[in-house]
């Protein structure tokens, strides 16, 4: 109560109405090799244009992680990708020497400041491909920075002029400031076809008016220095020095990159540059390396993942990923995910009757683990953006990643993503191979679940069993679910609980907050009972000295149905059912 001086009434609030917060299931999480992207860092995809946009298209050296993970967006649409790159590939340069930028941040650390002297020569160029690979290599980058009159001959007589209304000038941001001629255009053209689905010598990308102040403006207050402008806005280009004057093979760093007060800035010749890029290289990542860029993902804090995908990395990356990872002991363990695994490629694809002994084999290199789920094979499907258009084989982690994902969309996680109501799989032209009951047999008392094409009723997964070896409720993939969804959200709403007093009124507060979420969930068949105890019997003294506060759940989770007994029992017509139902 409001200390009074005198008598009146005040009032005050208590809100009683918090509530358990929501907690996203279905994030998928996957590293490894790409033809284009930022390197060692997380992007995040929301779909299959999105993939090919961000890191480039398929092709033989990056196929089997590229369509993981557009196989999981079949059915999602939250991926986060990391890709991965041996630190020997190279962006391509307008210059004679490659260099490796990996992302924005190396970029900024390493070569933002375009006025420094040790990028002033012709080692690395004026622009450098965006990022690693080959595929930039065929860009052709030109540029235009005289001050000249529309009718010139040096601009009519530019390749590019029509791109653009008027010839770069002198901005009302540098002219305010007594300077002149900092306006620039960029073209960027790709000559052979890469980026433009074959159609040769097309303009990919242009940049009009940008200045060569490093303060300059536009009128909204932005950016327009063609340094941050490029860094910002290309798709294709990092900035990485000033032009080459190509009378002396040095750069021209004469006023580029000053402030715009007084500056009277400059260009070689005629102001017209062409550059192409090349020397651009792709070094596939090693297991060492794909693991690094896995543990991108081990910070709980900044990313919110909770299905991690594989893809065709080798099964000891996939078990670091599950042991340090997604198990709550590890090194970097979250706690709040599953990893999904698929056998290698070698023993599953052309190895009749040889399937189900390799794949056991690799299944118990991984160890036991209920936040680790393995299928049976690979399936081939069709590659749209390749030459001619070929079937690939792809491992099937993305597929079952993204079951899971369908299913929290259309149910809820503690729900079995396996089964032909949710355990449908896309894009199957054909499996690696299909297992008879006897294999499915073998492989699931060994913990992987089989994946068959059954006549009429397509291609499934059927099975839904963890990689822990010790029988328990943990040992199926929507228990150990339910409990990530439950620990996440009651986590959540367990924070708010910090630095209050661990009295009545907190715990009593706690418990109005956790059973009608859990009541929810009972109510959407996700458990049995449950019971939250948050008293003084758990909250001891003891407890409460060492600032403490302890709420003990107890669930009953519901379980998945494995097997169907069906008897039919013939029955003499003279016999009443009373007589022998649960006699025999």
């Amino acid at each position: 109560m409001a200390y009074q001086l005198s008598p009146g009434v005040a009032w005050s609030e208590i809100d009683l109405t918090t509530v358990v917060p929501a907690t996203s299931t279905t994030v998928g999480a996957i590293a490894g090799d790409f033809e284009w992207g930022p390197v060692d860092e997380v992007v995040t995809v929301d779909s299959e244009v999105s993939l090919v946009s961000l890191f480039g298209q398929p092709s033989d050296n990056v196929a089997q992680t590229w369509f993981t993970a557009a196989n999981f967006l079949a059915y999602g649409n939250d991926l986060k990708v990391v890709r991965a790159a041996n630190p020997s590939s190279r962006n391509p340069v307008s210059g004679n020497t490659a260099a490796l930028i990996k992302n924005r941040d190396d970029w900024e650390i390493n070569w933002s400041n375009i006025t420094n002297t040790s990028q002033g020569n012709a080692y690395y160029g004026m622009v450098s491909g965006k990022y690693a690979g080959t595929v930039a290599n065929g860009l052709k980058v030109h540029v235009f920075s005289g001050n000249v009159a529309v009718t010139d001959t040096s601009w009519t007589g530019w390749a590019y002029q029509s791109q653009f209304a008027a010839p770069p000038g002198t901005s009302k941001y540098v002219s305010d400031r007594a300077g002149a001629n900092d306006e620039l255009h960029i073209v960027v053209v790709d000559m052979n076809g890469t980026w433009t689905g074959g159609v040769a010598n097309s303009v990919v990308e242009k940049f009009s008016n940008l200045s060569k102040a490093r303060d300059a403006k536009n009128f909204d207050g932005s950016s327009n220095y063609w340094v941050n402008v490029l860094a910002d806005q290309s798709r294709f280009l990092w900035p990485i020095g000033a032009p080459v004057n190509t009378a002396t093979g040095s750069f021209d760093t004469s006023n580029w990159g000053l402030g715009a007060n007084g500056t009277s800035f400059t260009q070689t010749g005629n102001g017209i540059y062409s550059m192409s890029l090349s020397g651009g290289t792709l070094s596939l990542a090693n297991t060492n390396i794909v693991q690094n860029a896995y543990t991108k993902f081990a910070d709980t804090d900044a990313y919110d993942v909770s299905l991690i995908m594989m893809g065709g990395a080798s099964n000891v990356a996939a078990q670091y990923v599950i042991q340090n990872i997604a198990e709550p002991g590890g090194s970097h363990g979250r706690g709040d995910c599953v990893v999904f695994v698929s056998p290698q490629y070698n023993d599953c694809v052309n190895k009749p009757g040889q399937e189900v002994n390799n794949i056991v084999a690799t299944r118990n290199s991984l160890g036991s683990s209920s936040y680790g789920f393995m299928d049976s094979g690979w399936k081939k499907q069709y590659d749209k953006y390749s030459n001619g258009g070929v079937y690939r084989w792809v491992p099937l982690n993305g597929d079952i990643a993204g079951l899971c994902a369908r299913t929290d969309f259309t149910r809820d996680s503690w729900f079995s993503p396996a089964g032909l109501n949710r355990g449908q799989i896309k894009n199957v032209t054909k499996l690696s191979w299909t297992p008879s009951k006897t294999d499915r047999d073998n492989l699931y008392k060994n913990g992987v679940n089989p994946v068959v094409t059954f006549k009429g009723e397509g291609t499934v997964l059927y099975g839904d069993k963890t990689l822990q070896v010790k029988p328990s409720a943990f040992d199926r993939i929507n228990v150990r679910r339910l409990f990530i969804t439950l620990e996440k959200s009651i986590s959540k709403a367990a924070k708010y609980s910090l630095f209050e007093f661990n009295d009545e009124f907190t715990r009593s507060q706690f418990v109005a907050i956790v059973e009608p979420f859990l009541r929810d969930v009972k109510g959407r068949r996700g458990i049995y009972d449950f019971k939250v105890v948050c008293d003084e019997t758990n909250n001891t003294q003891q407890v409460i000295d060492s600032n403490q506060f302890v709420g003990d759940i107890y669930i009953k989770p519901a379980r998945s149905i494995n097997f169907i007994q069906l008897n039919f029992v013939a029955v003499r017509s003279g016999v009443a059912f009373s007589e022998i139902v649960g006699k025999f």
